[in-house]
């Protein structure tokens, strides 16, 4: 009888341990919002969302300096301009 309760207390207990596994990562947030990551696939996306949010900073960056050049053009402020083509250089890929 000890014989079979073994196999059925381990079955037990292996779906006892899938069952309370959390979710790889937070799919219903946007990668910015997204603060918990479990397992393989939860590191997975933790480095797609890392190398999302480097690329979105570097765009943002681009734009600002961008929108500060056109500014600074439009003021004729010729240290503003280098700094500016200086930082579009560095950011805008």
């Amino acid at each position: 009888m000890f014989n079979k309760l073994i196999p059925i207390s381990l079955i037990v207990l292996l779906s006892a341990c899938g069952a309370s596994q959390p979710p790889p990562y937070q799919k219903d947030r946007k990668p910015e919002d997204r603060n918990q990551y479990s397992g393989a696939e939860g590191l997975t996306q933790l480095q797609k969302d890392k190398s999302y949010l480097m690329n979105k900073e570097l765009s943002d960056k681009c734009t600002k300096a961008r929108i500060d050049l056109a500014i600074a053009e439009t003021d004729s402020n010729t240290s503003e301009i280098n700094k500016q083509k200086t930082l579009i250089a560095s950011t805008c890929v």
